[in-house]
């Protein structure tokens, strides 16, 4: 468990910025205007995330470590690239730790997509995607990044053997291009963004 504090890294668009919760892979929200909103977005989730985390939650007292300024990326809607907090090594039982995260937010996912309908309510200007849509975007989403840390494979492969793919390169050794700590937490973050979209959406 993670108890001593709340880790939090900031990262600055040029109208939002991205809370992320180093040490809890996922959990990381953003909002407008300043860096104290996108704290309070970020802990505002505290218990959806405690849900994926499970029994072994506790994020302690909040403390930001690391602000940087972003690339057009945040504003588009994504967390930046690697970040110096992402160099930082995991032991073997933090690397294991941070699987089980990233698989708590494929399971989060699944039971969205299981628990939705075929069609989502869409933004006020009649945008966004239909659940089958999503899912085939984080796929493939995490298909494409998989590639930073050397798993290449085809696309559509199944998620099934995706997955596995990816969980057996995390565990033999260190990332080629991306730190283990960085793919992990944008990985979780992009497919509980949209398992949440998913959930949020449901007409």
């Amino acid at each position: 468990m993670v108890d001593v504090q709340l880790r939090i890294a900031l990262e600055r668009g040029r109208a939002w910025v991205f809370a992320t919760a180093i040490d809890w892979p996922g959990w990381s929200r953003r909002a407008k205007g300043n860096e104290e909103a996108a704290v309070r977005a970020l802990l505002d989730h505290a218990d959806r995330y405690a849900a994926i985390a499970g029994g072994g939650f506790g994020p302690g007292e909040p403390t930001v470590v690391g602000v940087v300024a972003g690339s057009a990326a945040i504003d588009f809607g994504a967390p930046d690239g690697p970040q110096t907090w992402d160099d930082e090594p995991l032991t073997d039982a933090e690397l294991s730790r941070h699987v089980r995260l990233l698989q708590g937010a494929w399971a989060a996912f699944d039971d969205a997509v299981a628990g939705s309908a075929a069609q989502l309510r869409k933004g006020p200007r009649g945008g966004g995607r239909d659940r089958d849509a999503i899912v085939e975007h984080v796929r493939e989403a995490e298909r494409s990044y998989a590639r930073g840390i050397g798993v290449r494979l085809p696309p559509r492969t199944p998620w099934a053997q995706q997955r596995t793919a990816i969980v057996d390169t995390l565990g033999s050794g260190p990332a080629t291009a991306w730190p283990s700590r960085y793919f992990i937490r944008r990985a979780a973050w992009h497919v509980l963004d949209h398992a949440w979209e998913i959930e949020d959406k449901q007409p």
